[in-house]
C-alpha cells in the first residue's frame, strides 16, 4: 500500500466515526460516541462515519407541534410515493419518497414533514464528500438553535428498524441513528457522493428516498463551513425554512 492509499483510508476512516457519532441521542454533548469502522473489513473502502441521529425518548415530543405524533406513526400503504420538498435559504431540494424502501420509516418522515416538524430545523452536521444531516427538532430549531446539544435529539420517540433496501448513492435520504437498536427518530441524511463501497448497509440506515431535484443545493450547504473532525458542526447552519408534503 502506498502512502497516498494510507492517508486516503485514514481519512475516510475518520470521517465515518465521526458521522457515526454525530447522530447519537441522548448522550453528552462532547466527546460523542464513536464506533469501530474496523469492526467488518470491507474488501472496497472502509466504512465512514454515518451521521447517526436518534430521538431522544425523553427528548421534546413531536407532539408540542401541532398535530404531530407522540408514538411511531402509521407506515406508508404498500406502493406509496410522496414528494417532499424542502426549502433552505440555498433553494430547493425535492425528495421522492418511497414506501417499499420501508413503510415504517418513511411513514415516520413523512407524518414528520406533513405536521411541520421539520420547519426551522437546520442542517447542523455537514461532511464534505459525504453527507449533510439534519432532523434535529428537540435542539437544532431556529431561532433557539442548541450548539452543544444539537445533533442528540429528536421527536420524542423511536421506530422499529426495518432492512436497508437499496444503495447509499449520491442523493439518497436515509434516517440517522445510533447503533442501539430502533433507534431512529427524526434526523436523517443525504449522501452528497454515491457511498455504495463506504457505507455499510449493516449498520441499519434506513433509506427513505432519493434526491430528484436541488442537488446543487445539497452541494452549495455541503461546503459551508464547518468545524471539521471529528463533529463535523456546521459553524453557519442552514435551516429547513418549510418541508411540505404532496402526493404523489
Amino acid at each position: 500500500m502506498t502512502s497516498r492509499s494510507a492517508r486516503f483510508l485514514l481519512s475516510v476512516a475518520a470521517s465515518a466515526a465521526v458521522l457515526v457519532a454525530a447522530c447519537s441521542g441522548g448522550g453528552a454533548a462532547t466527546p460523542l460516541p464513536t464506533v469501530n469502522i474496523n469492526a467488518t473489513p470491507s474488501p472496497k473502502v472502509t466504512r465512514p462515519p454515518v451521521p447517526s441521529a436518534t430521538a431522544a425518548p425523553t427528548g421534546t415530543a413531536a407532539g408540542s407541534e401541532t398535530g404531530c405524533p407522540s408514538t411511531e406513526p402509521a407506515p406508508l400503504g404498500k406502493g406509496d410515493t410522496r414528494t417532499v420538498t424542502i426549502t433552505t435559504p440555498k433553494g430547493k431540494i425535492t425528495i421522492k419518497v418511497e414506501a417499499r424502501l420501508g413503510p415504517i420509516a418513511t411513514g415516520n418522515f413523512v407524518a414528520l414533514a406533513e405536521c411541520g416538524y421539520y420547519n426551522n430545523v437546520v442542517f447542523h452536521r455537514l461532511v464534505p464528500g459525504f453527507v449533510i444531516q439534519a432532523g434535529d427538532g428537540e435542539f437544532g430549531r431556529e431561532p433557539n438553535v442548541d450548539p452543544a446539544r444539537v445533533g442528540q435529539g429528536g421527536p420524542g420517540y423511536t421506530i422499529a428498524d426495518e432492512p436497508v433496501v437499496g444503495d447509499y448513492v449520491r442523493g439518497a435520504v436515509a434516517m440517522a441513528r445510533t447503533p442501539a437498536p430502533h433507534s431512529q427518530g427524526s434526523q436523517f441524511f443525504i449522501c452528497v457522493a454515491d457511498l455504495t463501497n463506504g457505507l455499510d448497509k449493516a449498520g441499519g440506515y434506513v433509506i427513505l428516498g432519493h434526491v430528484t431535484s436541488g442537488m446543487e443545493v445539497v452541494d452549495a450547504i455541503a461546503a459551508e463551513p464547518n468545524s471539521g473532525p471529528p463533529s463535523n458542526a456546521a459553524l453557519k447552519p442552514q435551516p429547513m425554512t418549510t418541508v411540505t408534503v404532496a402526493t404523489p
